[in-house]
């Protein structure tokens, strides 16, 4: 990463966390730490004084904590980039849930005290300097001096990169299964789909969102609470059903897998792919074995390009991929990377994706396979 430093405001209230995690970003030759704050009270006067690109926030803190501080900051710092830091627990997975919704960029969860502090420093290392890498590039652009003051620019419109001809309506098999791959910015995005989906979809919704265990059945228990559709997390064995919606467990693969019985999920605990688990890429292979070209794919808002490769075996196997657009999207990695590639039958904007779920599936007088 070229150009001046990535400056970093570290917000929390462990003098140990702060001492790893400034440590860690210190030894990366293009990060700066400005500031550390024991709480959000402390953090909102370091903005006040000092630019900064990103901030990597504590959800737990005493005085003014993690969300508390988000709803503060948001107003007046609504491009800067927030990383919520929290602990793997069913409260800390809640509130970054909460987080998420309230305009915090990422999240990382904290490593375990079982793991030792050389092994919890290593974690913080691989996971924590990729994400300030990638939102510093946007940070930089975003906290200029004057940002605190001046309105956030609008996004200047430009083209989306050519996509297939659209295919709707002239598609060579019924669909029976929409799959859909998120990540970074997926937990608001999956919100805003899934509710939209009608009670009478009529086919069976299997989701990847890269999140770790607990954090996916909650983010399920959430759009399920939401929705008319049922949502669920998947489990081994479970029959897949039309009208509900699956939503990959942390941790593991989902796998969608074709019995004499109909289709079931199945979990795979191989190896990560693009290091993630669950991977958007499994899903998809395993999808098109279940159901050959009669799936329609979504890839939604995250970083990488996980679903690829999978997108493509749904496109060669007759399958419809859709991917969110550019503008609408927190990164622009994974459906950027489907687009660029030619496998998008069509790229678009958030509030029209679950219209357009609703458009392929009309088809009357054929049902969708079990």
């Amino acid at each position: 990463m070229t150009g001046p430093s990535v400056r970093v405001l570290v917000v929390d209230d462990s003098v140990v966390v702060r001492r790893v995690v400034q440590d860690v970003l210190q030894a990366e030759r293009d990060f700066e730490v400005v500031a550390t704050a024991v709480d959000g009270e402390a953090a909102l006067e370091v903005l006040e004084r000092l630019p900064v690109d990103v901030v990597i926030l504590d959800v737990e803190m005493p005085r003014l904590d993690g969300l508390e501080t988000l709803r503060r900051l948001r107003p007046r710092w609504p491009s800067l980039p927030v990383i919520m830091f929290s602990t793997l627990t069913e409260r800390g997975a809640s509130a970054t849930l909460d987080a998420l919704a309230l305009g915090a960029s990422d999240y990382l969860t904290k490593p375990t005290r079982l793991q030792g502090p050389d092994a919890a420093r290593a974690a913080v290392a691989d996971q924590l300097v990729p994400l300030v890498r990638t939102w510093g590039r946007i940070g930089r652009r975003s906290a200029a001096p004057s940002a605190a003051a001046a309105p956030t620019p609008a996004r200047r419109p430009r083209p989306d990169p050519p996509s297939r001809p659209s295919g709707a309506g002239r598609r060579r098999a019924p669909i029976s299964a929409v799959l859909i791959g998120s990540s970074t910015g997926g937990p608001s995005a999956l919100a805003e789909i899934v509710p939209a989906l009608p009670a009478t979809l009529g086919v069976p919704v299997l989701v990847v969102q890269h999140m770790p265990p607990m954090f996916t059945r909650m983010l399920a228990e959430r759009l399920d609470q939401r929705s008319a559709l049922r949502v669920v997390e998947g489990a081994a064995g479970t029959p897949v059903r039309p009208g509900t919606v699956y939503v990959a467990p942390g941790g593991v693969h989902m796998v969608a897998n074709r019995t004499r019985e109909g289709v079931r999920i199945e979990v795979d605990d191989g190896p990560p792919e693009h290091s993630v688990k669950p991977a958007v890429d499994v899903l998809l292979r395993s999808g098109v074995d279940a159901w050959g070209g009669e799936v329609l794919t979504v890839i939604l808002t995250g970083m990488g390009y996980d679903g690829l490769a999978g997108a493509r075996r749904v496109v060669d196997a007759g399958g419809v991929v859709l991917a969110q657009d550019e503008q609408s999207s927190v990164v622009w990695g994974m459906p950027g990377a489907v687009v660029t590639a030619g496998m998008a039958e069509q790229v678009l904007p958030l509030g029209e994706v679950a219209a357009a779920i609703g458009r392929y599936l009309e088809r009357p007088g054929v049902a969708a396979r079990p």
